[in-house]
């Protein structure tokens, strides 16, 4: 009976979610193909679930900086001046990330290096970088997952060639100046993919647990009432029984809306909740453009979409 009725309540709120979704408001999703070589690639949906590639599904920026021009994991956010703020992985095994902003998402400022780890000794790969923006203290936060050659034995493996991470960041007020390294999440596992948002003063972080002995590879979530932490410890696996990676996240509505790679079926996974603790899965009622790999999601005006489609 309760599950039934917790069925129920989910349909009732994505149903109530559509109906009262701004018609202004269209969903983007950044993402990459194949190795990221070929940049940035995006695509739209009016009700989260169905999304169609823009452009004929063919790349809105090339990749420029770095040995490798990777533009792998994109995160692009909407910042408090109003422009598009983008980081992505530009490399397997670089000290560092990209970064670039944007008016409109099709004319990009001049591609930067930021050489984020560049201080830490050691350092084997920056990966999956986020920005997340604090209003209360007008900070932007950069975030990725780096392994460090020697720290945190306690968690090593041998497999998977000892890849070991954690979660490290820095802030900025503009994309000018910025703070120095700190470690920001160290749970006890080996952690990578975190992606943070803001809901009801609390900061929420979906996370992969990468523990490969024995083998984790699920999504779970921590909180924090301040962005830079400290963080709780992980809740139980909010994913099922196959290797998820790449978590992003939206509320559409009351509903929260939680997409991922599941990369070893070669195909994405979704998963919706009221109350971030009763979670459905509803992989089958999703669409997405072939190819498609871990990305993130943000929501944009409809004048902005339409410039998207003219391209």
């Amino acid at each position: 009976m309760k599950k039934i009725l917790f069925l129920l309540t989910a349909l009732f709120f994505s149903f109530t979610a559509l109906i009262a979704q701004s018609k202004k408001d269209v969903y983007l999703f950044a993402y990459f193909k194949n190795n990221g070589q070929d940049g940035l690639h995006l695509a739209y949906s009016k009700d989260a679930y169905q999304w169609a590639a823009l452009k004929n599904d063919s790349s809105f920026l090339k990749p420029s900086v770095s040995k490798d021009k990777l533009m792998r994991d994109p995160c692009i956010i909407r910042g408090a001046d109003g422009l598009f703020h983008m980081v992505w992985t530009v490399s397997w095994k670089d000290k560092g990330i990209g970064y670039t902003s944007s008016k409109d998402l099709i004319h990009w400022s001049e591609q930067q290096f930021l050489p984020v780890m560049a201080k830490e000794e050691g350092t084997r790969n920056t990966w999956a970088p986020e920005i997340t923006y604090d209003n209360d203290t007008q900070t932007y936060m950069i975030y990725w997952a780096s392994t460090i050659t020697g720290k945190f034995p306690e968690t090593a493996s041998t497999l998977e060639d000892g890849y070991n991470h954690r979660i490290y960041y820095l802030t900025t007020k503009d994309f000018k100046t910025y703070s120095d390294t700190k470690l920001l999440y160290e749970p006890g596992f080996n952690v990578i993919d975190a992606s943070i948002v803001k809901d009801n003063g609390k900061f929420i972080m979906f996370l992969k647990d990468e523990t490969r002995e024995p083998a984790q590879k699920n999504v779970k979530i921590a909180y924090a009432d301040h962005l830079i932490g400290p963080y709780s410890k992980a809740s139980e696996p909010i994913t099922g029984k196959y290797w998820a990676e790449g978590p992003t996240a939206v509320k559409v509505g009351n509903n929260w809306l939680v997409y991922f790679d599941k990369y070893r079926d070669h195909k994405y996974g979704a998963i919706q909740s009221p109350d971030l603790k009763n979670w459905i899965d509803v992989s089958d009622k999703i669409s997405l453009p072939k190819g498609l790999r871990h990305g993130t999601i943000l929501t944009i005006k409809t004048k902005e979409l339409k410039k998207l489609l003219a391209q």
